[in-house]
């Protein structure tokens, strides 16, 4: 606090004695509600509902010049899972909502007749946040533009595990080339989270047989949650 009266005092000269800054008693009751010292101070951490806003105005990459809505992910803080897909679908470019056409209600089955919880209880985003034209892959200029709305958006949600729907998904938070059959099957860790990889709702519609695998998947995902196996 020495550092405070040292500060009023040299403003008090500047202004001259007709301009007091604060008498002695309010410098007193200031002092009094100063932290103790070797706290140090900290910003309010940023929400998610911020980084919607900032991912709303962007346009660091092609994309957020051709789409309709941006769709930054939703879900609940701190839930058991948190699925990360590739890039919006037509639907959810119209509606600014993750997951809401036919992969959607695949993926809204997994989690409520699989795993056996309501789709609201676990968070849904994808690598990018806005639509690639024709629902082509992401590039990696495009991935990277939206690299750091995903990691922080993963450091506030705090999930158990995540899932990651598809190649895209896994090799980028993997950063590997890795082909999709050798990435699944083992669990493994982003920034210490543990992390399962399973094929894209998209891929199991046109691929049914591949739904034995994705639920061999998902019950490794439940039991890193701590969660009792669901209906299956």
């Amino acid at each position: 606090m020495e550092t405070l009266e040292r500060f009023m005092e040299e403003w008090a000269r500047v202004l001259g004695k007709g301009c007091p800054l604060l008498s002695k008693e309010s410098l007193e009751d200031l002092k009094a509600l100063a932290p103790p010292p070797g706290i140090p101070f900290r910003e309010e951490p940023v929400g998610l509902e911020a980084i919607y806003e900032e991912i709303r105005a962007c346009r660091a990459c092609r994309l957020g010049q051709v789409r309709r809505k941006p769709v930054p992910g939703e879900g609940p803080l701190e839930p058991p899972f948190m699925f990360i897909g590739e890039g919006p679908e037509a639907m959810e470019d119209q509606q600014g909502k993750p997951f809401v056409g036919p992969a959607g209600e695949l993926l809204t089955a997994m989690i409520e007749k699989g795993i056996g919880i309501p789709r609201s209880r676990v968070y849904i985003t994808n690598v990018v946040k806005c639509r690639p034209p024709g629902n082509r892959d992401p590039e990696a200029d495009e991935v990277e533009a939206c690299w750091g709305f995903l990691v922080r958006q993963i450091q506030i949600v705090r999930p158990r595990v995540l899932i990651c729907l598809g190649r895209v998904a896994a090799s980028a938070l993997l950063r590997t080339r890795l082909p999709l059959n050798v990435l699944r099957g083992k669990p493994r860790r982003f920034q210490g989270i543990p992390l399962v990889v399973t094929w894209h709702p998209s891929y199991l519609l046109r691929n049914p047989a591949a739904k034995r695998g994705a639920w061999e998947d998902l019950k490794k995902a439940m039991a890193l949650a701590g969660l009792p196996p669901g209906k299956g």
